[in-house]
């Protein structure tokens, strides 16, 4: 059986297992990559953060069977989202990886971005774009599961072990967007706030922004009202969903 999913603002995927497969970048016109370039180049002048690094796009999802989930992946960089801002032109998906981590007492952790950022001042899960392999390497499920971890230990100093990570759901929201969300084992509150202020004030010795800014901790999707600044789209959705199983 194949069944390729409906187009929808934001969906919630139960998964079990990720088929992953690679696939091509689709051709582009020579004026939509000049349109892009400058896109992107104004975008570097307003943030010089802006770092147009190697990163993978998602180029397709399809059910295989039930709660299998095949997923195409495409290298890109950065530089093809400002594709976005082109009209006419159709940018791939992006895929990332995000943890929802929870408190010993049923709360999750929410994130805060920082100014220097791509998004600043949303909220959101901890979690980042996901990489494309190194030479000898694959993307599977161990290698996205291990992607995941690396963003906890980066934003949060969470040292959670990649097979301690479990896939809870799929999610597609914003330009189609593509996240794999993981469910991390909870933690006591203490060792969480300490955890990401040792782990922001290592960045700044560093002589670097940390890319958090601040954290909370919500047990319900109306705490996230109270929130001031932009929400990722997936944050109430996960949320709801985490209260919901408890």
């Amino acid at each position: 059986m194949t069944e390729t999913l409906p187009p929808v603002d934001i969906d919630l995927f139960d998964v079990e297992r990720l088929l992953l497969t690679e696939g091509a970048e689709p051709p582009l016109a020579p004026e939509d990559a000049e349109a892009r370039d400058r896109v992107w180049d104004m975008a570097v002048r307003a943030n010089p953060t802006l770092f147009d690094g190697p990163v993978v796009a998602c180029g397709g999802l399809e059910w295989t069977g039930p709660r299998v989930l095949r997923l195409s992946w495409v290298r890109v960089t950065y530089r093809h989202y400002a594709l976005r801002r082109v009209p006419g032109a159709t940018a791939l998906p992006s895929l990332f990886v995000n943890v929802v981590q929870p408190t010993d007492d049923g709360r999750v952790l929410a994130a805060r971005m920082s100014p220097s950022t791509a998004a600043p001042g949303r909220w959101q899960l901890p979690g980042g774009s996901v990489e494309p392999p190194q030479d000898g390497q694959v993307l599977d499920e161990s290698a996205l599961a291990g992607q995941a971890a690396r963003e906890l230990a980066e934003e949060l100093g969470i040292g959670a072990a990649a097979e301690d990570l479990k896939l809870w759901v799929v999610t597609r929201g914003e330009n189609g967007s593509i996240g794999l969300t993981y469910l991390a084992p909870a933690l006591p509150e203490a060792m969480l706030r300490a955890d990401f202020t040792a782990a922001a004030e290592a960045e700044r010795v560093q002589g670097r922004e940390p890319e958090l800014d601040d954290i909370v901790l919500v047990r319900s999707p109306d705490e996230l009202a109270h929130l001031a600044g932009p929400h990722a789209d997936y944050l109430e959705p996960i949320v709801r969903r985490f209260a919901g199983c408890r």
